[in-house]
């Protein structure tokens, strides 16, 4: 092979290899809890909204806020739907990073999210994005994704975790695991229905979260 021929194929393998390390960049941040340590994929936690009203120390606030699994609607149980409480820290849920491998949660990363029980509904406890709800205009977070298979198939199962305010972090939907796909971005916030049920659904507003190691 000719000199020429030899210098041409170095500088374009230098050339590929810089390309393929630059479009690396460093990983997104790590999530961590209340206790300042790093969340875990698979690991038990309860998502804790942070009160718009700071506590004082009396009556339900004592326990704050949490997240639990409700009726879909007065009429309809099942998929049972996302919500938040007050005075009870919520039901235990785990995170699933769509690459199964990574021990850690991070930012900006899609996430199954699943809450740890079984209900009597036939549909699974992992996070969906609902259809549009024509009386409220509103998409809910309901029940009934599944966990892993990212694709168009299950691009309504896929969450994110992002930093907000000081050291808190939020909630949104606008998943990648589809790059053709075109998704809706928006954070998740809580909506009052009704009948004062304070459900979880796609917002101008976030939702203020922490997250908290759930006791063994």
């Amino acid at each position: 092979m000719k000199p020429t021929i030899l210098a041409f194929a170095f500088l374009m393998a230098v050339s590929t290899q810089t390309l393929l390390l630059a479009s690396a960049g460093p990983s997104p941040e790590q999530v961590v809890d209340t206790d300042g340590k790093k969340v875990r994929a698979g690991v038990n936690y309860y998502i804790r909204p942070v009160p718009e009203t700071p506590c004082d120390g009396q009556g339900p606030c004592v326990n704050g806020e949490g997240l639990v699994l409700i009726a879909r609607s007065v009429n309809v149980t099942c998929p049972l739907n996302v919500a938040v409480v007050v005075g009870f820290r919520g039901l235990p849920l785990t995170f699933t990073p769509v690459n199964p491998k990574k021990g850690v949660v991070r930012v900006s990363t899609d996430q199954n999210i699943k809450f740890n029980l079984t209900t009597a509904c036939k549909e699974g406890t992992v996070w969906k994005l609902d259809d549009l709800d024509t009386a409220t205009g509103r998409r809910f977070i309901t029940t009934g994704g599944v966990v892993g298979n990212p694709g168009p198939e299950t691009i309504g199962n896929w969450f994110k975790i992002e930093k907000y305010e000081d050291d808190y972090y939020k909630l949104m939907y606008c998943p990648s695991v589809c790059k053709f796909c075109k998704v809706l971005c928006k954070d998740v916030g809580v909506f009052v229905d009704q009948n004062g049920n304070r459900r979880l659904a796609l917002s101008d507003k976030p939702m203020k979260v922490r997250f908290q190691l759930a006791s063994a």
